[in-house]
């Protein structure tokens, strides 16, 4: 009896049920080689499951094979840099590491999926000019429904874009020039709004200057000129911008007399008789009133 375990080559699994002079030939014990393909060169020789030789496996059997069960080889694809995760860890080997190429296999997404961009109608793939990086939009653990993060992009999509259909702004599959301001998808709306006129009031075409995408329809204007919004003005008060604003194609037009309709010109006249300066149009209550409040 001798215990191997005091060695630097302990048995384990089969390799405590051999006999001696399987490894010990020619009763050498002193200088038997430790390393796999010492005694196992012949079984990677003659393996073609995968071809070991062609694929240029390493000679260390124990990176996939164990003494417990030879046959049933397992490969730790984590310790590569390419580990296996998804539907990736289901797919046989060969389906990657074609005609046993396993040293050179390149890592690209489009190296395996190159069939499956070019095929891809919705939207096309080609056409559209997307990056052959699937990961962007793929993963492994579910192909078909890819995501896409716009927040990476010159544009990202909050509100109510963050539920529009790609294709509603990617006419045509344009993914790389589609422009980011508002007026070029929102023209029908700019030209087509009547309260108020934005095209005959010349209104700016920056949209987000008085909308959001959250709540489209309603719009605000920082109207810094005149509290509009609060005190005895605040919204509700009116109704529209065209009670105030008289001229929809001139907004620097208003009048205060629409919505405060004194009884006459000669009784408001006598109530400012002693007002230095005093005029009767439809804009001399500004002059005095710019807060907006009736003291001054």
């Amino acid at each position: 009896m001798f215990d191997h375990s005091k060695t630097p080559f302990p048995l384990t699994g089969a390799h405590t049920t051999l006999q001696c002079n399987q490894c010990h030939n020619s009763t050498s014990f002193a200088t038997t080689p430790t390393n796999c393909n010492a005694c196992h060169i012949a079984d990677y020789n003659g393996t073609t499951n995968p071809n070991h030789v062609a694929a240029g496996f390493p000679l260390d059997c124990s990176i996939c094979h164990s003494t417990t069960d030879w046959t049933g080889a397992t490969f730790d694809h984590s310790t590569t840099p390419f580990p296996l995760t998804g539907a990736h860890t289901t797919v046989s080997c060969n389906l990657c590491h074609v005609n046993n190429v396993f040293a050179g296999t390149p890592t690209t997404c489009n190296s395996c999926h190159i069939t499956d961009y070019n095929g891809t109608t919705n939207p096309n793939h080609v056409t559209a000019g997307f990056p052959l990086d699937c990961s962007l939009c793929h993963s492994t653990t579910d192909w078909t429904s890819s995501t896409f993060n716009h927040s990476t992009t010159a544009f990202p999509l909050t509100g109510a874009h963050t539920t529009v259909a790609c294709a509603s702004c990617h006419i045509a599959n344009n993914y790389t020039t589609v422009p980011t301001d508002c007026y070029s998808c929102h023209t029908a709306d700019y030209n087509g709004t009547t309260d108020p006129n934005h095209a005959a009031a010349a209104f700016p075409t920056t949209c987000a200057t008085c909308h959001t995408t959250t709540a489209w329809t309603g719009a605000t204007f920082n109207h810094t000129w005149f509290p509009i919004y609060s005190g005895t003005h605040k919204q509700g008060v009116w109704t529209t911008c065209g009670d105030c604003h008289t001229d929809p194609s001139n907004f620097a037009t208003f009048s205060c007399t629409n919505c405060h309709q004194h009884s006459n010109q000669t009784s408001v006249t006598s109530e400012h008789s002693g007002v230095k300066g005093f005029t009767y149009t439809p804009t001399s209550c500004y002059s005095c009133h710019p807060t907006g409040n009736g003291g001054g």
